[in-house]
């Protein structure tokens, strides 16, 4: 539970259909600094409404510390990939290694048999020709809340022991029901923002934890001339336009961040289109999917991409090559790239090239 309108109503769903439900929130890392700044999704508002959510429901709440984990394995990760020159993606490794990793874990030692969150996505189980099951996840119905994106990394054993009853839902329905049940949650807004950067914006993030990695250096054309100085690598992102302090006959584009030389690499519009990515490390939910490449399919390069058609074949036994129709914008190294069979998500891997 998180104290917003999603993981509130979820619980009451479940709480309704009978299911025997206790309320769980992580106290995650929080930046400290002149005064106390807290993470935006267990600030102490958001603990007392995940708490009087729970009352009204008639719930046990418990609050899990997990601040060291989440400053390791999100934080650091997040920080470090800056630091490369590339952009993490840390929601997605969040439901891979706290949510579905630790918490899970915690929520099958209290004896639940599920772990149930306010995602929007679906789970479907599917019976196999040896009368196994196999888990599919697919996309929310809510194209505009879906979530499935950030859920790419599920397993076959964690998708058996996760549910999400929002994933039938509209934004709309689950305010409307949120009010049903009289959760005082039922307006309130949704958070956009990285949850541990407590001003929103991560480039003073990075020179409050990190300023050594804010290392000024070139700005290059794509043929290798020097056309002036960037701040630092984490200061960019690909596709971006604006700031570059530039001065030339035509708009210039970042294309890509080098930090083998830590340079900005810049270029007109028709530069940006990009063909061919490699996904690495990639985690296939039907497992046997591995083996039917090349196969066609749509991809989606960030959460609030379109899904666009690709060929994907097999690098290696975890490296997928990703051969679009036509080019594509904003291709970002270290963003995930998710691929899809309609609203059925396949799978996915961290983006780690771009041609």
């Amino acid at each position: 539970m998180s104290g917003g309108v999603d993981s509130s109503t979820a619980a009451a769903l479940l709480h309704e259909r009978g299911y025997e439900v206790i309320g769980l929130m992580l106290r995650m890392w929080a930046e400290e600094g002149d005064g106390y700044l807290p993470n935006k999704c267990c600030s102490p508002e958001s603990v007392a409404d995940a708490r009087r959510v729970c009352q009204t429901l008639g719930i046990p709440f418990y609050l899990l510390n997990v601040e060291d984990e989440f400053k390791t394995r999100i934080v650091d990760f997040f920080i470090e990939g800056y630091a490369r020159g590339v952009t993490p993606n840390p929601c997605v490794q969040c439901n891979r290694w706290i949510r579905f990793g630790t918490l899970l874990h915690k929520a099958r030692a209290l004896g639940a048999e599920f772990l149930a969150t306010g995602h929007y996505a679906r789970i479907r189980k599917m019976p196999r020709p040896d009368q196994s099951v196999a888990y599919e996840l697919w996309q929310g119905v809510d194209a505009r809340k879906d979530q499935a994106y950030a859920l790419h990394l599920l397993t076959q054993d964690q998708l058996a022991h996760a549910m999400f009853p929002l994933g039938a839902l509209t934004k709309t329905e689950t305010r409307a029901l949120a009010a049903q049940f009289n959760l005082r949650v039922a307006e309130k807004h949704d958070s956009q923002d990285l949850c541990f950067i407590a001003d929103g914006d991560y480039r003073n993030f990075m020179r409050r934890n990190r300023s050594a990695a804010l290392v000024p250096g070139p700005i290059l054309d794509t043929q290798g001339n020097v056309l002036g100085q960037h701040t630092g690598l984490a200061d960019y992102t690909i596709g971006q336009r604006k700031g570059l302090g530039l001065a030339a006959g035509e708009p210039l584009y970042v294309t890509a961040l080098d930090g083998a030389r830590n340079a900005v690499i810049v270029g007109r519009q028709a530069e940006l289109g990009q063909r061919v990515l490699t996904a690495r490390a990639v985690n296939w939910i039907p497992p046997e999917t591995a083996a039917q490449l090349p196969l066609r399919a749509t991809v989606k390069i960030r959460y609030r991409s379109p899904q666009v058609p690709a060929l994907l074949s097999a690098v290696n036994a975890q490296d997928v090559r990703v051969e679009f129709d036509e080019p594509l914008r904003d291709i970002t190294p270290g963003q995930a790239a998710v691929f899809y069979d309609g609203e059925r998500c396949l799978g996915g891997g961290i983006i780690s090239s771009a041609k």
